[in-house]
């Protein structure tokens, strides 16, 4: 869809740009520089703090824009599962989460690059993985699919049929609240994508 804004999003990772891209979103992509901040806070705040981040980054090289920012993780109980280091942390990872309900959070931020006006919100997803057997996780590492993506797994994928269950929004898991996105974006008088 057209809009009198130019759209950016400030990441580079190819399932949000996938995911804007089927739903009809013109859009530019205009990766953050933007340092993360560190995990020492709750998951919560430290997404909604990188997204803001990213997009008061790559907004101030704009004029007439809305910077779509996002930040998505994966937490345990309270602790931050990044993406496997290697195949054995990935094996490490996938133990851990093997029959358990873990947490996708993302922190989505959209600024107006000429007001500054700015809306964001947090969408939290659950999901439960099955019982995993070693065998199962041996493969599914060496398969490699898992390597680049936080909690080691990827939902869009051969990953899909380790999850017994989710309750949220799908699109989260993938990387961006597609719903949560729209709502923020009708804010800002987009009220139609196709």
């Amino acid at each position: 869809m057209k809009t009198e804004k130019q759209i950016i999003l400030a990441s580079q990772s190819p399932r949000r740009k996938q995911l804007l891209t089927e739903i009809g979103l013109e859009f530019e992509i205009h990766p953050s520089a933007f340092e993360e901040k560190n995990m020492d806070d709750l998951p919560e705040e430290l997404v909604i703090h990188n997204a803001i981040g990213k997009a008061q980054d790559v907004a101030r090289h704009y004029r007439n824009a809305l910077v779509i920012g996002v930040d998505t993780l994966v937490a345990f109980q309270e602790n931050v599962i990044s993406k496997p280091k290697d195949k054995e942390d990935a094996k490490r990872i996938l133990r851990l989460l093997s029959n358990t309900t873990h947490r996708v959070v993302s922190g989505v931020c959209v600024m107006d690059s000429d007001t500054k006006k700015t809306i964001s919100a947090i969408e939290i997803t659950y999901v439960t993985m099955d019982r995993l057997d070693e065998a199962d996780i041996e493969a599914y590492v060496n398969s490699q699919e898992g390597a680049d993506k936080a909690a080691g797994y990827a939902i869009q994928g051969v990953g899909a049929l380790f999850v017994k269950k989710i309750e949220g929004d799908y699109f989260n898991v993938v990387g961006l609240p597609l719903f949560r996105l729209k709502m923020i974006l009708k804010e800002f008088g987009i009220k139609r994508w196709f």
